[in-house]
């Protein structure tokens, strides 16, 4: 029988047992404490089971839910999933304002780097590659398989909010979103000034 918790008034339904760790009602009480009813604006609900779309994902978020793992072992794993997936819900309201010229030149600026850097120690492929926004499959399995995630931690430190962010635009605004309730804006403000600018602005209503 399925749990149902709230998060401001967006239901969160836990339809398969998780970790005893997990404890949902200070998990709805942090994310209150972090998050501002307004970002909530596209979620209706929220799901934490076990679901065939997430694949290899631990949250996605579609058609105004967002779908969580039920095998994350704690409260702060939920939140990151919740925080990732709830920047990409609102991309439904901000898209134009969010990816307009100057955080794409910044995400490229961030690539060209770290080409850089890669061809430094020996992990070469073509520069075109780096100049794509959009998630490639090819680019992740080179950066995951080929660079490791070890490497690739110390390489994009200061560059990118976590390894992922360097494998889209999208991602890098997300990871971005997740580092800017999760650890400081200012870590987001000292490492990616226009995404923080987007986050805050996105905050304060699109402005």
């Amino acid at each position: 029988m399925s749990r149902e918790y709230f998060i401001y008034n967006v239901p969160i339904f836990v339809l398969k047992e998780t970790s005893d760790d997990i404890n949902f009602s200070s998990f709805c009480v942090e994310a209150e404490k972090l998050i501002s009813r307004n970002l909530f604006k596209n979620v209706e609900v929220i799901y934490i089971g076990e679901f065939e779309h997430l694949k290899d994902k631990a949250a996605v978020y579609a058609d105004n839910a967002i779908y969580m793992s039920n095998t994350e072992i704690t409260n702060f794993d939920l939140l990151e999933n919740l925080i990732h997936e709830l920047a990409h819900s609102l991309e439904e309201s901000y898209a134009q304002f969010i990816y307009e010229d100057d955080l794409v030149r910044e995400f490229r600026g961030k690539r060209e780097r770290l080409m850089h850097l890669l061809n430094a120690e020996g992990f070469k492929r073509n520069s075109a590659i780096y100049q794509e926004i959009d998630y490639n499959i090819e680019f992740d399995t080179f950066l995951a398989d080929e660079v490791g995630y070890p490497t690739l931690l110390t390489l994009t430190m200061g560059l990118f909010a976590s390894p992922y962010g360097a494998t889209s635009l999208q991602e890098y605004y997300a990871n971005g979103f997740e580092k800017y309730f999760l650890d400081t804006p200012e870590s987001v403000k000292s490492v990616s000034p226009v995404l923080y600018r987007k986050i805050t602005g996105i905050i304060k209503g699109g402005l």
